[in-house]
């Protein structure tokens, strides 16, 4: 079993199921740990050499750069709107990396 995989699928599916929190529960507290578990995450896959791992990245970061602004434009301009249209973003980012997990883990069995 390889663990650095397991950490970063962990930390992914952690990410998607805050933000799926935050859109049930319009609170800032799960908005943050929702941005924060995906930074985590995104940090964990720029080491990731593997065949979708430029993928991977690339959908993370784009989460990433969704569920910053829509922090700020929760608890600076005050708008749930815009912050509520960002986290689904953010979502479905969260939603194409885990099918890529899934893809690529598909692809590693065929090999063995």
């Amino acid at each position: 079993m390889d663990w650095g995989k397991v950490i970063y699928v962990f930390f992914s599916l952690m990410s998607l199921t805050s933000i799926a929190g935050f859109l049930y529960e319009h609170s800032s507290v799960a908005l943050f740990v929702a941005g924060s578990l995906n930074l985590v995450s995104t940090f964990l896959k720029i080491g990731v050499r593997n065949l979708l791992s430029a993928e991977l990245l690339a959908s993370s970061l784009v989460a990433d750069l969704h569920l910053i602004p829509a922090f700020i434009y929760l608890e600076v301009v005050g708008n749930l709107e815009w912050a509520i249209a960002l986290a689904i973003g953010a979502l479905i980012a969260n939603v194409f990396s885990v099918g890529l997990v899934y893809i690529e883990s598909s692809k590693n069995r065929d090999e063995y």
